[in-house]
């Protein structure tokens, strides 16, 4: 695991759930650091906005539900970004006449 991006999703946790980061470990599920779902919702849309990323919706291989699946989430997601091919420049016009 990154130590970057994991340090980053720890903090958007417990900033967003307003708990102390280090009641935070890989091993943690949101469940079971007591956080509503509307606030695990949050959380989500707190790391998609801030690596500019979609997280899988309902996607059986991907684990959005323990802190471990969403770090392994947003850098495999990062990952596949920097892979793919830069998105092709739009046709340009001619000048008028």
């Amino acid at each position: 695991m990154s130590d970057e991006v994991q340090q980053t999703v720890f903090g958007i946790i417990a900033k967003e759930a307003n708990i102390d980061a280090s009641k935070i470990t890989p091993e943690s599920t949101l469940k079971n650091l007591e956080i509503p779902s509307l606030d695990a919702i949050q959380i989500i849309f707190e790391i998609e906005d801030h690596y500019q990323i979609q997280m899988p919706d309902r996607d059986p291989n991907f684990d959005t539900e323990s802190v471990r699946g969403l770090v392994e989430t947003v850098q495999k997601l990062l990952a596949e970004q920097q892979n793919a091919p830069p998105a092709a420049p739009p046709p340009s016009t001619p000048p008028p006449a």
